[in-house]
């Protein structure tokens, strides 16, 4: 005779138990599935996620804290294109095409040429960057060279807007504002390419509105919070880039360029270093 076992009532919570134990085992040994935020979202499953990926190694921590900076220098540069040098965006380039869009029905032929101009330039930058970053392998250290590469001429282009910002005395007019927003255009493209040979899914330090939807979409799935603070900080730095560089623009002009000169060179200063022979 086979006995009937009738399940205890709190078998549920048991299992809840060894799935979780389960996710959170395999996450920590690198194995993470992004199915666990639609599964806990669809079971109700409470789980709190070990640290994220650049905290648990101090390289890829540094690299998070390098990418604000980029960030910084990223929203900085938007702003003075936006507030300072005809009102078109140097990375925003949705922005940028919105802008020609009004500018065909308003007969805003400066508005036109401004915002075109910003367009064709940012992706020469990004031409010339997916050319010197090249494409993700999969020996890559968590900084490729090539990065630095890319880094290092957006650097002196950053410098020769400076220059050129401050040969005006903070006030450029004419057509040196064409001039400086073609050549941060162009500077924000070389970066813009440049990060996507770290080969990370939606990581950008200059385009936010997909980064923005990325961390939304994974808080609405139940990811943790913890596990989108990176995406968050990342978008803190462009804001406070854009913040400090309107205020310096009203207040103390000469003082712009260093917002956007000092994080792209402290980012290549600071980078993590390749140790393999």
């Amino acid at each position: 005779m086979v006995a009937q076992v009738q399940a205890p009532g709190h078998l549920p919570s048991i299992i809840d138990a060894a799935f979780r134990a389960f996710w959170n085992a395999r996450e920590r040994l690198g194995g993470g599935s992004t199915r666990w935020g639609t599964w806990m979202a669809e079971t109700g499953a409470r789980h709190v996620p070990p640290a994220p990926e650049g905290v648990r190694e101090p390289g890829l921590r540094r690299r998070q804290g390098l990418l604000v900076l980029l960030a910084v220098n990223s929203g900085a540069t938007d702003a003075v294109g936006f507030v300072a040098l005809g009102g078109a965006f140097t990375s925003v380039m949705t922005g940028n095409m919105i802008l020609l869009g009004i500018a065909a029905p308003t007969k805003d032929g400066p508005l036109a040429i401004r915002s075109a101009l910003a367009i064709v330039l940012f992706m020469v930058g990004s031409f010339v960057g997916a050319w010197i970053a090249r494409t993700p392998q999969t020996a890559d250290p968590v900084w490729p060279r090539p990065v630095s590469r890319a880094l290092a001429v957006e650097l002196v282009l950053m410098l020769v807007v400076a220059a050129g910002w401050w040969a005006t005395g903070g006030h450029p007019s004419g057509q040196v504002q064409p001039f400086l927003l073609g050549t941060a255009a162009v500077a924000l493209g070389l970066q813009s390419s440049a990060i996507l040979r770290f080969g990370v899914s939606g990581l950008s330090t200059t385009y936010m509105t997909g980064t923005l939807t990325t961390l939304v979409a994974a808080l609405a799935h139940g990811r943790h919070p913890r596990n989108v603070l990176p995406s968050a900080q990342i978008i803190g730095g462009l804001v406070a880039g854009a913040a400090a560089a309107a205020l310096l623009i009203a207040h103390a002009p000469l003082v712009v360029p260093l917002v956007q000169v000092l994080p792209v060179a402290l980012a290549l200063v600071a980078r993590p270093r390749d140790k393999r022979p």
